[in-house]
């Protein structure tokens, strides 16, 4: 008996070791948790495992820009950005990561590719009159072509996020809270940019940029 329950001792130990592997820890908490093991284990959750997000309501986050993930995460962190459904998931998960951390997170989700959205929202009209407002802005309105910062790909730039293939819905309800509310105070650019727009101007826009793909 005792031959037995040796090694099933030895086993359950090695088990127990390998569970508590800082590689393998969900611990948000630890310092030590590298970026890579987090988001495989916990932003996959939402994002995906490489930051291509399957549901509308979650950021594609593959591709995205280095800093601009940085800056919204410490937003998360210290609070100051309280857009929901955002700071009910992101202020606890971003409350105890380190500088060090954010940034392998924000490096890690970068170097992913993009994939094509599965599927489209807008019919071709208006995916017509979306890369109107994208390129050429609303100028009855004054309000300037997407492409001014986010690039003529919507690939972004710096803080400017790229946008290129981002979910439809996700950008329509950001867009939604630029407008309406304070709920996310680095933006405020953007808060001037989408005060006019009419919901037809947001269907349209968010609809062609889900189209687009990175050059």
């Amino acid at each position: 008996m005792k031959k037995i329950l040796l090694p099933l001792a030895i086993a359950s130990i090695a088990l127990a070791s390998g569970c508590s592997s800082v590689e393998r820890s969900r611990s948000l908490a630890n310092p030590a948790t590298p970026a890579k093991a987090m988001a495989l284990q916990v932003c996959s959750n939402c994002h995906s495992y490489d930051g291509n997000s399957i549901s509308p309501n979650f950021p594609n986050l593959a591709s995205q820009q280095v800093p601009y993930i940085e800056e919204q995460l410490k937003s998360f962190r210290k609070h100051s950005r309280s857009d929901p459904p955002g700071f009910e998931y992101m202020w606890g998960i971003s409350r105890s990561l380190t500088d060090q951390q954010i940034e392998g997170l924000a490096e890690y989700f970068h170097s992913q590719p993009l994939k094509p959205v599965g599927y489209r929202t807008g019919k071709a009209a208006l995916l017509a009159d979306g890369d109107k407002i994208f390129h050429a802005g609303v100028p009855a309105k004054n309000i300037p072509a997407c492409d001014t910062c986010h690039g003529p790909h919507g690939q972004g730039n710096g803080k400017f996020p790229r946008i290129a293939g981002q979910h439809a819905d996700y950008l329509a309800k950001q867009l939604m809270v630029f407008q309406r509310t304070n709920e996310r105070p680095e933006g405020a650019l953007m808060k001037v940019v989408a005060h006019d727009l009419t919901p037809q101007n947001i269907a349209a826009v968010t609809a062609y940029v889900e189209t687009l793909t990175l050059k």
